[in-house]
């Protein structure tokens, strides 16, 4: 008998990552179990999403300890008690250091609501505003020890109305992160991911293709 794929997530905020996770997990399209969600913020919605769903949870607060490597440590024996096969950053709001990357190696994935390479790094849908891009969108990749700058494993392209805030663009963006952060784990889970260098190939990925989606209005 297969072992369970076991993933844990790692959130700081409200969690509705997670539960487009929880979501599909439920419903049978996401082949994984979900051992663990952590957070680093004590009150985090995605740790009362986590507890409703039955899910076990874990706040290790940042800020009881000196350094990054000293709070990445907690994590990393969190993670392998729990024996998890990913690691799934949910936004999550701190930067992993060498520590988690050496412990899960290619193991760890984020979503990011920009097309990396273009606007790593915070308020990105205003900087894409500002830039006078015509389009944003999102980025499920893999960590690396930069700041968004791990291989790209896919994306969904929003375009940019002229009427557009950083708000309602992000609103917009957060749809294609619901769609595609599950795609990107099933895949995984699945076993059809592999690196080349920085190319990260998926085996019969006709399921789910990088999508442009249409404006609302």
């Amino acid at each position: 008998m297969k072992k369970p794929y076991r993933i844990a997530v790692l959130a700081s905020g409200g969690g509705t990552n997670l539960q487009s996770i929880i979501d599909q997990q439920q419903t049978g399209e996401l082949p994984i179990t979900i051992a663990l969600v952590i957070s680093n913020n004590p009150g985090a919605g995605a740790l009362e999403r986590a507890q409703q769903a039955g899910i076990s949870t874990l706040c290790i607060n940042h800020r009881d300890y000196p350094t990054r490597e000293n709070f990445d440590r907690a994590l990393v024996n969190a993670l392998q008690q729990a024996e998890v096969d990913l690691v799934v950053l949910a936004g999550f709001m701190r930067i992993i250091t060498p520590i988690m990357l050496t412990a899960f190696p290619q193991r760890i994935i984020n979503i990011h609501p920009a097309l990396l390479p273009s606007f790593p790094g915070l308020n990105v849908q205003q900087q894409a505003i500002d830039y006078g891009a015509r389009f944003s969108g999102c980025t499920v990749h893999f960590v690396d020890a930069d700041v968004d700058t791990g291989p790209i494993i896919i994306q969904a392209v929003v375009p940019i109305l002229a009427e557009d805030s950083a708000a309602t663009l992000a609103e917009r963006i957060l749809e294609q992160e619901h769609r595609i952060y599950p795609q990107a784990i099933q895949w995984l889970a699945e076993g059809r991911v592999t690196l080349d260098g920085r190319k990260v190939i998926i085996t019969d990925s006709r399921s789910c293709v990088n999508t442009l989606t249409n404006p609302t209005h």
